[in-house]
């Protein structure tokens, strides 16, 4: 992608701002995001990102242009609050930006892979149906995303990808970084009882590949695909791992209030944006590396 005017929305986040940054290289790059502090917007210039402070709750897109090449969509309402608030933003403002952006060649609408019904011990396919694990807030605001977005790409005929984010990680943080937190503080991980909790994390350097694949492969009918890690590994596998790491045990407590696993099956994503290479084990010591760097790893001790 190459001399192309793209607008990344929430590009702040550990998501976007990553993907902003590898396309700013080589592409006019509008990042949006509140901006609510000047670091905020002098850490997207250094980075090579046009700032734009607009809030996407506010649904207000005029004054951004309408002459998008392509739309990496990411800004979000996590919905801890008011349900109300976050369909609007994450279903009807998301629909008006793609309105707005219409003339885009590709526009990613980015979902979640909390959207699934808990299946069991199996992977979840693109066709399982939704339900409501934890946040059900979130969770029914980015399926009323997804069809929103789909209705309005398909009407006005604006390619588009929609993909169901799992379990990403890296220097920016994800799951996997807030449970490495808990080993160091000697905290309990919460953990589903059905174990073991399987997850296919990805790290940044492939989801940053994958997610500009995704708008590459934006399609219609839309492409609906998993976003995830090509290799499976529990949770448990995964956290004594960083354990042997940091050398401190990890604690996990078993609870059904725990979120239940999330463990995505991605044939569709192989086959439409193709496979990522950076292994597990190698992610989540980059990951450690790059967040503490002051801890002496046992394989370097």
């Amino acid at each position: 992608m190459l001399n192309e005017k793209i607008l990344v929305t929430g590009a702040t986040g550990k998501i976007a701002f990553p993907i902003a940054r590898a396309l700013a290289a080589d592409n006019e790059v509008w990042g949006v995001a509140r901006l609510r502090e000047a670091a905020a917007a002098e850490r997207l210039a250094a980075a090579g990102i046009r700032p734009v402070a607009l809030d996407v709750a506010a649904g207000d897109f005029s004054s951004l242009p309408d002459d998008f090449g392509y739309v990496f969509h990411a800004a979000v309402d996590p919905g801890l609050e008011d349900w109300h608030a976050s369909v609007t933003t994450n279903a009807h403002n998301s629909g008006e930006l793609l309105h707005h952006c219409r003339a885009a060649r590709g526009f990613v609408f980015c979902s979640t892979g909390s959207v699934y019904a808990y299946q069991g011990q199996r992977p979840l396919t693109e066709s399982d149906p939704p339900g409501a694990p934890l946040r059900a807030n979130y969770s029914f605001s980015k399926i009323a995303g997804e069809a929103v977005c789909t209705w309005v790409a398909t009407r006005y005929q604006v390619p588009l990808s929609i993909i169901r984010i799992c379990s990403t990680y890296g220097p920016l943080g994800g799951a996997p970084a807030d449970r490495l937190e808990a080993i160091l503080q000697g905290r309990p991980i919460r953990l589903h009882p059905d174990r073991p909790n399987n997850y296919n994390p990805i790290y940044e350097d492939d989801y940053v590949a994958l997610g500009i694949r995704a708008l590459e492969q934006a399609s219609l009918p839309p492409l609906l695909v998993n976003w995830a890690g090509s290799e499976t590994v529990s949770i448990e596998e995964y956290c004594r791992y960083l354990g042997e790491l940091v050398g401190i045990e990890p604690i996990f407590e078993y609870t059904p209030d725990a979120h239940t696993p999330l463990w995505p099956d991605v044939t569709r994503m192989h086959a439409t944006l193709g496979r990522t290479r950076v292994p597990w084990r190698d992610g989540m010591r980059r990951m450690v590396r790059a967040r503490h760097p002051e801890i002496v790893l046992a394989e370097d001790g």
